[in-house]
């Protein structure tokens, strides 16, 4: 049974600790003092770990370290959400070293993130049953942040998940960053209007889509592929009744080598009994030149010919803002010319309608 955790509430302590890559650059940390003091605005406890001010060789300590402060975190009772500052590069050192049967009894607790946290959510949720919550990072969290998806981050967390709880598409995306060393405070700058795709190319007939989600950044996720800490197709397997949408974003992989990545988790089963699948915008540079394959391409190439709808574009991944994605959840995603929304319900109430139903056309 998936575990979900209770909704965060004012006075609760939240935990910050860096499991992937630590901040350690003079407009970095004055980004960071920046949102925890927002946190503490919102009437949250923080408490911070060692392993979060430091940087070296792309990690904030040996993995040992990081690893031993997040499984503290995640099973003190004190604590009700872990909080990254953001991804990196090297958090799949932390696996084998996380007791996830020891997490399996315990109340679980809100770990959010993307990018490299997903690395971690995704065995979360597969070996100990805990859901989390795929979205802005911490550091993403600063009060001049103007778009509702960001700006709900943690609305989500404090939700009691038995209401459906529906985000929108965002009109506009981030193409280029300002960097914490020109503002720390900076917004996103969303520049470029925002426009869903269906991979089958009939963008004029609406679709929706239901089922739970898992998913995360493909660069990462897609390591975890045929070993103990990535059994993706026996989680759909587990819920086909209900339904799966998968979801992954795309980073930096160059076109041939997504398509390699999604041509790889085929042959693992990642792709078979889905309900639907949601691929978020790519943050890879674009391929111009005719005779070399881009990235629209290398989706089609690996999963024009599947059985499931394939939605693309959507608001999720490096490319922000983004939806926060709680894993495990039962979720309705509607798309219909060229935009969207998606429903999430996780509590013990009564679901949301059409519960029968994986894909409604």
């Amino acid at each position: 049974m998936i575990r979900f955790p209770r909704p965060l509430r004012p006075g609760d302590t939240v935990a910050i600790t860096a499991p992937s890559s630590g901040v350690a650059t003079t407009g970095a940390l004055a980004r960071l003092d920046l949102v925890l003091d927002h946190l503490r605005s919102r009437g949250f406890r923080v408490v911070e770990g060692d392993c979060l001010r430091t940087q070296r060789h792309d990690q904030s300590a040996p993995a040992a370290q990081r690893a031993a402060e997040l499984m503290r975190f995640l099973t003190d009772p004190a604590v009700a959400a872990v909080l990254p500052p953001w991804g990196g590069e090297r958090a799949i050192e932390l696996l084998p070293r996380l007791d996830f049967g020891a997490l399996r009894p315990l109340p679980p607790k809100w770990l959010l993130g993307f990018s490299d946290i997903s690395t971690l959510q995704m065995p979360l949720l597969l070996r100990a049953s805990w859901a989390s919550a795929h979205g802005s990072n911490l550091m993403d969290l600063a009060p001049s942040q103007t778009d509702p998806l960001v700006r709900g981050v943690l609305d989500v967390l404090s939700h009691d998940g038995v209401a459906p709880l529906r985000q929108a598409a965002s009109p506009r995306f981030q193409v280029t960053w300002t960097p914490f060393e020109t503002d720390a405070a900076a917004a996103f700058n969303l520049t470029e209007p925002t426009r869903w795709r269906r991979l089958d190319g009939r963008d004029e007939e609406a679709i929706t889509l239901r089922g739970r989600l898992i998913g995360g950044c493909l660069d990462t996720v897609s390591r975890l592929a045929g070993t103990p800490f990535g059994d993706v197709p026996g989680f759909i397997r587990k819920h086909r009744a209900e339904g799966v949408l998968l979801y992954l974003e795309n980073c930096e992989q160059n076109p041939c080598e997504m398509l390699r990545t999604l041509y790889s988790l085929r042959l693992h089963g990642w792709f078979e009994g889905l309900a639907g699948v949601l691929l978020g915008r790519s943050a890879a540079p674009e391929v111009t030149n005719a005779q070399r394959l881009d990235h629209a391409g290398a989706m089609h190439e690996a999963l024009g010919d599947l059985p499931c709808p394939v939605l693309v574009d959507l608001d999720i991944g490096h490319r922000q803002p983004q939806f926060t994605l709680v894993n495990g959840a039962l979720a309705t995603c509607h798309f219909d010319g060229g935009r969207g929304w998606l429903s999430q319900t996780w509590g013990d109430g009564p679901l949301t309608k059409d519960l029968e139903a994986s894909v409604l056309r």
